[in-house]
């Protein structure tokens, strides 16, 4: 005779000897797959995306909560009592007369010219400046790759800018058989005269991000990008590029490019060989001549904001020019026009001429307030941290200082061959 109470109870003990077994199978399963994504993190490539993508995901709820809002507006401009803060290293001043005579003609350039393609290689994040750096030395023989350009220049891949100056560094560290220079002011035809003679030409210009790369619900998605010119069409009135960022062998047309070039200062860059430096002279002219460069430079964006047509950029450049040749008051008058008509949420992220125009014109407020705008645009900014501290040292702050100079450290202990460093040593 069964006892029905005994079969429930053999029957329950085994739907829970079965459960257990199954929640520990699961269980060992979570963990193989929670290991597994501990061990794929451990790749760089994996890595560094999937950081990007947490940052990202991080900054847009940020701004979902509290927008980081237009480019601040200057503040009234008050006098301020001079101090004996030291400046920042490293700034371009134009202090030596001109060196190059002007070319005055040139031969009729073909109509068209197509260099052979790199190979082509698809930027990570952030990573335009060293990719497209990588592209264009491979044009010379070199054999590497965007990461041994980024381990040199932005070691920490979540550093957001790549200036012209640590490409050139690293041309003439790392790879000394070739030299690089940059100038500004360039014009189409600079850049078909360069093509024409089979010299590839980097310029910083400007990309429309995708969607998913939008900091907030209010991004403009205006960000700076290389471009590497290998080609031009008269007939069709367009370039080919290579984009690190969409494709290789794109077109982009002479005025779609002029537009895009010109919140950057029209900059360029190009590499060659040391024993074809004359032949390079020629053709840069009296760009060749870095102060004759930037006096035409401020000159054409000088006549530029005369016109009832003057936009940001126009102003933004005029102030940029300006600081070259250290009239920063002048300078710091401009950039406050070109806030006043209204900047992109990202210019801050990629030129900094405002905040050594502010800190020379002892408009520490200025200063502050624009720093500390680039920093809640994004805060992997070595240039921005450094400026920030600059602002707190001069208000006495300096721990705060400290603080910011050990952060643009962290960011880049690369940085403009150890600014933040150098800034440390101001502070106990």
């Amino acid at each position: 005779m069964s006892i029905p109470y005994l079969k429930t109870i053999s029957y329950t003990r085994g739907t829970l000897a079965f459960m257990s077994q199954k929640t520990r199978n699961i269980l060992i399963a979570l963990t193989g797959i929670f290991l597994l994504g501990i061990l794929m993190y451990q790749i760089p490539a994996v890595k560094s995306r999937l950081d990007w993508r947490i940052e990202v995901f991080q900054i847009y709820v940020k701004n979902v909560i509290d927008p980081v809002g237009p480019v601040p507006t200057a503040l009234p401009v008050t006098p301020q009592v001079s101090t004996s803060t030291p400046a920042p290293t490293n700034t371009a001043l134009a202090q030596l007369p001109p060196t190059i005579t002007p070319t005055a003609t040139f031969p009729p350039l073909p109509a068209q010219v197509l260099m052979n393609s790199p190979v082509y290689e698809k930027q990570t994040p952030n990573n335009c400046g060293p990719a497209t750096l990588s592209m264009a030395l491979k044009m010379y023989g070199w054999d590497g790759n965007q990461s041994m350009i980024s381990d040199v220049v932005k070691p920490v891949s979540g550093d957001r800018n790549v200036n012209p100056e640590e490409l050139r560094y690293y041309v003439r560290t790392q790879a000394g058989w070739l030299n690089l220079e940059y100038r500004v002011g360039g014009t189409i035809e600079i850049l078909k005269r360069l093509l024409a003679a089979n010299y590839p030409v980097m310029v910083e210009s400007v990309t429309a991000l995708n969607p998913e790369d939008a900091l907030g619900p209010t991004d403009d998605l205006w960000a700076a990008h290389y471009l590497l010119l290998t080609g031009y069409d008269d007939t069709k009135q367009e370039f080919t590029v290579q984009d690190s960022y969409r494709g290789p062998d794109l077109t982009i047309s002479y005025a779609q490019l002029e537009e895009e070039w010109k919140p950057f200062n029209n900059l360029y860059m190009v590499m060659y060989f040391p024993q074809y430096e004359e032949e390079m002279k020629t053709l840069l002219a009296s760009d060749w001549d870095p102060n004759l460069n930037r006096q035409r430079a401020l000159d054409v964006t000088q006549a530029a904001t005369a016109t009832a047509s003057a936009d940001a950029f126009d102003w933004f450049n005029y102030g940029s020019n300006l600081t070259y040749f250290a009239r920063y008051e002048e300078a710091a008058l401009a950039y406050d026009k070109a806030r006043e008509i209204g900047l992109p949420l990202r210019m801050f992220r990629y030129q900094f001429g405002p905040f050594l125009a502010y800190f020379h014109s002892l408009r520490n407020d200025d200063l502050i307030s624009l720093a500390d705008y680039a920093l809640d645009v994004t805060q992997m900014s070595e240039e921005a941290w450094l400026w920030y501290g600059y602002g707190l040292y001069r208000k006495g702050d300096n721990a705060g200082a400290r603080k910011a100079w050990e952060r643009a450290d962290s960011i880049n202990p690369n940085f403009f061959e150890d600014q933040a460093r150098n800034a440390l040593q101001l502070v106990p």
